[in-house]
């Protein structure tokens, strides 16, 4: 089985959209649409590709750094879920129609941050690469390949997902869509609480 595949299955296998991100881009997707939720989702996939490149490429400096300071990044993790969560439970004024979308690179940005600030994603790769009987210290061109395909099949999920979320707004002729806010603000603020706990209790 080659890399590329290799990567393609674990990415479909552990970049299963939940969590936090998973929120955000149901989201976003019910709100403006599906392509500022493949943004959104993106935005994770490229936080995946960045730990499964550390895994792949066998950079143990990198991968110990973050996972001693795991908890400094995991508060600061928590701290931009808590702050999405209380802007989308608490707008600055009501909504009565979708608004025009501005600022795509901070739907990619915002899902990366969270993403990117989840450093013990490196032994779920870890652990991923072991079970296919991958090595660490992969030579570049293979090490890119397995990148490559943990980047599709984690996209392939996001792409899934909105297409879910699409097809169900698609059918529902009316929604309350500051409902639907508060709905996801208030489980982004209860993933950042449970992700600042289990920093702090650790």
């Amino acid at each position: 089985m080659s890399l590329l595949l290799k990567g393609i299955l674990i990415g479909l296998l552990f970049g299963v959209p939940v969590g936090a991100v998973g929120a955000m881009t149901v989201q976003r997707t019910w709100e403006h649409g599906i392509r500022e939720g493949l943004l959104t989702g993106m935005g994770s996939s490229a936080a995946d590709c960045i730990y499964a490149g550390i895994g792949a490429f066998g950079l143990t400096m990198v991968s110990e750094f973050l996972l001693e300071y795991q908890t400094v990044i995991h508060l600061a993790g928590s701290a931009i879920m808590l702050y999405l969560g209380i802007c989308l439970f608490f707008p600055q004024k009501e909504l009565t129609e979708v608004p025009a979308v501005s600022g795509r690179w901070k739907m990619f940005l915002t899902s990366f941050a969270v993403g990117i600030t989840n450093p013990a994603a490196i032994l779920t790769f870890l652990f991923a690469f072991s079970w296919f009987g991958i090595t660490g210290g992969s030579a570049s061109e293979d090490g890119w390949l397995l990148v490559a395909g943990v980047f599709i099949g984690t996209y392939l999920w996001w792409g899934a997902l909105c297409a879910a979320v699409a097809l169900a707004k698609s059918k529902k002729k009316t929604g309350n869509i500051q409902k639907m806010n508060r709905i996801f603000g208030a489980v982004l603020s209860l993933f950042g609480v449970i992700v600042f706990m289990r920093a702090i209790l650790v």
